[in-house]
């Protein structure tokens, strides 16, 4: 009996050892575990910033180099305005043909830049939002006020945005 007690006591014990054994185990398996879901979101908080960094990066990026382009498209258009009024000026058919080959080449420029020329004709409408009113003028038999009467220097336009103004004279 005492040799069942003592294989009873060593069993008691062997299956508490175990026991301790199987309760640090699961703890320590549940740390790790909980250790590599936290590593597991922080890299996808960090993964997410980062696309969206790159995306804002790329946005800004993309921004700045179109307003440069608008900007030195800006400078060289006055060159577009004086062709414009050599060709107006011009009585030689040579030389009208020789500028309106260099206007139809810098149009070609600006339209692979895309830069667009704003389209407005004595007669629209006025739109504030495409041109400017240098001068107003009193209405003429069979004109409507508020209306492009004559177009001084044209508008250009990148996309949506307007890089220069159309200047024009409007009826009132």
């Amino acid at each position: 009996m005492a040799k069942k007690k003592q294989e009873t006591i060593e069993e008691v014990q062997t299956e508490s050892a175990e026991a301790e054994v199987s309760e640090k185990e699961p703890t320590e398996l549940e740390k790790a575990q909980a250790l590599a879901e936290d590593y597991k979101r922080k890299w996808y908080s960090v993964s997410a910033e980062y696309d969206n960094y790159r995306k804002r990066n790329g946005a800004a990026v993309s921004k700045a180099y179109a307003d440069g382009a608008a900007e030195a498209v800006l400078k060289i258009l006055p060159v577009a305005d004086n062709f414009g009024y050599a060709l107006d000026s011009t009585s030689d058919e040579k030389t009208k043909a020789g500028i309106e080959k260099i206007i139809k080449n810098f149009n070609t420029v600006l339209a692979s830049l895309g830069i667009q020329e704003i389209e407005i004709k004595p007669g629209d409408g006025f739109d504030e939002n495409i041109a400017e009113a240098i001068m107003n003028l009193p209405c003429e038999e069979g004109e409507k006020p508020n209306s492009v009467k004559q177009v001084l220097k044209k508008g250009y336009k990148c996309g949506d945005k307007v890089i220069r103004y159309a200047q024009v004279t409007v009826t009132i």
